[in-house]
């Protein structure tokens, strides 16, 4: 069973961080394209962030700076560490491995930026 479970979100104060982590099984992360995407009430789904198979990443420029991606091959696991959050980064953050044709999502995990 293919399958992509994220973990770590939570409500946290501006200026506080997160992180989150993306547990892959049924498919392999480091041999394939893996983001972050992020979607907020009333607006369209974003890629935040991503990494590619080669170890190559990118950023949105609204987190450039402040997030990072990063992966543990031996886990099959992706991370989104997430530092100096603000409030209009709430949203619901979402996983993603594109496999050729196939492209597997997470159940998604709520983050909630406010004091």
């Amino acid at each position: 069973q293919v399958q992509l479970v994220e973990s770590g979100g939570g409500l946290v104060q501006p200026g506080g961080s997160l992180s989150l982590s993306c547990a892959a099984s049924g498919i392999i992360i480091f041999t394939n394209f893996m983001g972050w995407y992020r979607q907020a009430p009333g607006k369209q789904r974003e890629l935040v962030a991503g990494i590619t198979s080669g170890g190559s990443t990118n950023y949105a420029d609204s987190v450039k700076g402040r997030f990072t991606i990063s992966r543990n091959n031996a886990k099959n696991t992706a991370y989104l560490q997430m530092n100096n959050l603000k409030p209009e980064d709430t949203a619901v953050y979402y996983c993603n491995v594109r496999d050729g044709p196939r492209s597997v999502w997470g159940q998604g995990t709520q983050v909630t930026v406010s004091s």
